[in-house]
């Protein structure tokens, strides 16, 4: 992961772009794997941590209808975190995930299950990955490493 979180920093600071991250599943590792490398302060601004309901809505102002309607792992509530995450931050690029890193998980919601948001100037984009019941740890694991693409893509 850390070459290609060494790729998104180089895109970023050649772009002149700041980045913020809206973490649910993840609890902070995409910022994590971006600050890891040194001179990430460039174009890293701030991640937040939104793993509650309450926590999403306080700090990234997701809708609480949004959130009955179509529940936390939604791509609804994967792009008001997007979207809010670059609202509330300097950044021009914001990326946001939302899943169920297991175990567990349901019938309509399965394990493995993550959503993802990014939003810039041009809008907010989302889509749905399936991991699959590959555990916690890998699931969070790929969805970093996929987050961390959509950030490349974006900053391309």
């Amino acid at each position: 992961m850390t070459g290609r979180a060494a790729k998104v920093l180089e895109a970023a600071e050649a772009a002149r772009v700041m980045i913020a991250t809206a973490e649910s599943c993840t609890g902070g590792l995409i910022a994590a794997a971006l600050t890891e490398i040194a001179g990430s302060s460039k174009v890293v601004d701030r991640g937040f941590v939104t793993y509650s309901n309450a926590a999403k809505q306080e700090m990234l102002g997701v809708s609480a209808a949004t959130l009955e309607a179509h529940g936390a792992v939604s791509e609804e509530v994967a792009a008001e975190m997007a979207q809010g995450a670059l609202d509330r931050s300097g950044a021009r690029l914001a990326v946001s995930v939302t899943g169920i890193a297991g175990p567990g998980g349901s019938e309509h919601k399965p394990e493995g299950r993550v959503c993802f948001g990014i939003a810039d100037k041009v809008g907010v984009r989302t889509e749905t990955v399936e991991f699959g019941a590959i555990g916690r740890t890998q699931v969070r694991r790929a969805t970093v490493d996929h987050a961390l693409g959509l950030l490349l893509a974006a900053l391309r």
